[in-house]
């Protein structure tokens, strides 16, 4: 039985284990096929980012983290850099008509699921655990996904139905910017794991 939920300290470890596995640093060029993650989080950053409530992780209790994913705040992610250059383009930018700003927008992700229990509606599941905590402060979510990683750009569009709103290179990578309505529910029809 597969458990979401809103992470703490005791699952930084966890957390950490899986980011290693998929770090696209660490990965051959065949293995980056599958998806990958490109930010690689310090045991501080992760723990920041728990006193924000804004990491929700997905626990096997034969397997540990399965799964997890962040959100949090513009202020927390201008940490990197690539954060503050998308920042920087929401002048030029709209969704559903509403402008983005850093008040009523946050940044989702990234979000990494052990290749075992990708494709089981894992990620609709972990995404909703999100979207019912951050629904209550923030009307939009805004994230980006490397061209390069197709699979994530697959699961974001068509399973949980972002819109791409932008197009932009940094240091030499092309990215797809991406805005999600946090009004709509990623659950329907139910789906149990």
């Amino acid at each position: 039985m597969i458990q979401t939920r809103i992470g703490n300290n005791d699952d930084i470890e966890g957390v950490l284990t899986l980011q290693d596995k998929y770090l696209f640093s660490k990965l051959t060029e065949a293995e980056r096929k599958s998806g990958f993650v490109t930010t690689p989080f310090t045991k501080a950053q992760i723990e920041e980012i728990i006193r924000e409530n804004g990491i929700f992780v997905a626990e096997n209790e034969h397997d540990g983290i399965v799964a997890y994913a962040f959100a949090g705040s513009w202020k927390y992610f201008e940490q990197w850099e690539i954060f503050n250059f998308m920042v920087s383009r929401f002048p030029v930018l709209s969704f559903n008509e509403s402008e983005i700003t850093t008040e009523n927008s946050f940044q989702y992700g990234p979000i990494c699921i052990d290749k075992k229990y990708r494709g089981s509606g894992l990620l609709n599941l972990l995404f909703e655990e999100m979207r019912l905590e951050f629904v209550k402060k923030y009307p939009i979510s805004v994230t980006f996904i490397n061209k390069v990683n197709a699979i994530s750009m697959a699961a974001h569009t068509k399973k949980l139905n972002w819109k791409i709103i932008d197009e932009f290179e940094f240091n030499n990578k092309n990215y797809i910017g991406l805005a999600f309505d946090m009004k709509n529910s990623v659950l329907k029809p139910p789906i149990a794991l």
